[in-house]
């Protein structure tokens, strides 16, 4: 079918694989043009058809970035997901799906098998910086984001990720600077979203005495704007200091949007 005047089709992503990474998270590999995943930022704004939907009616993208629905039920949800991989010469994209709740993303990635299919609306950087002194801040939903910016950070930077997961069985091996420390809190039986380990772990830090600093946060939405707010209060970080995102809001099924 042809798309409408001034509009684009979306970019469709097939399963290649799919494996669990920890008893809560699940890797979803897929594949599309090459020039597409070269092209396209680490954010991803995907399309997620309902699990027994192997024909879905994707929308078309504006010129401007605008989503035009189709008429009628279309059953597919817009989610937005940081990649954990991008491989621009096969065309792969590894993403990792938080399998909380019984949101739309969850199902369809707890369903996933070779031949299913995405649709990628729009895609958007990170939102990082470089900085002599790094401060990550996230829960599961915002790790494959983490892992990118400390993979691609230079090998003398500084600083601290703390990264909240239920237990210790839902960490990942991650690749970090030697001066930059990795450190897992536990939140133990505590529902996600309903712990404080973020915020209180944030609180109890002093600033590292220097102005060479970024911040990056990821997480429940309530959490992120209380840690926001400690380190443009607290610490003195300005715009160009830090970058905060409400990947997902308690309440809601875990589908993380940022």
């Amino acid at each position: 079918m042809t798309a409408p005047q001034g509009t684009r089709p979306v970019d469709v992503l097939t399963v290649v694989s799919a494996a669990s990474v920890t008893p809560a998270v699940r890797r979803v590999t897929l594949r599309g043009a090459p020039e597409v995943v070269a092209a396209a930022g680490p954010t991803l704004a995907l399309l997620v058809p309902r699990v027994d939907d192997t024909a879905p009616r994707w929308p078309d993208v504006a010129r401007d970035g605008r989503i035009v629905w189709p008429q009628g039920s279309h059953g597919v949800s817009l989610r937005s997901y940081t990649a954990r991989r991008q491989d621009p010469v096969t065309g792969e994209v590894d993403v990792d799906f938080v399998l909380h709740g019984d949101g739309p993303a969850a199902a369809w990635a707890t369903a996933a098998a070779p031949g299913a299919v995405l649709g990628v609306a729009s895609t958007a950087p990170l939102g990082a910086a470089t900085a002599g002194w790094l401060l990550l801040v996230a829960d599961e939903t915002a790790v494959p984001a983490v892992a990118r910016i400390l993979a691609a950070a230079d090998p003398g930077t500084r600083g601290l990720a703390l990264l909240e997961v239920a237990g210790p069985a839902e960490e990942q091996p991650l690749v970090a600077p030697p001066g930059v420390e990795v450190r897992w809190l536990h939140r133990g039986d505590v529902e996600p979203g309903a712990s404080t380990l973020l915020v209180d772990a944030v609180a109890g830090l002093d600033h590292p005495g220097t102005d060479d600093v970024f911040a990056w946060v990821g997480a429940e939405s309530a959490a992120v704007r209380a840690v926001r707010a400690d380190l443009r209060g607290r610490w003195g970080l300005g715009r160009t200091q830090h970058h905060a995102i409400g990947y997902w809001r308690r309440g809601r099924a875990m589908s993380p949007a940022g």
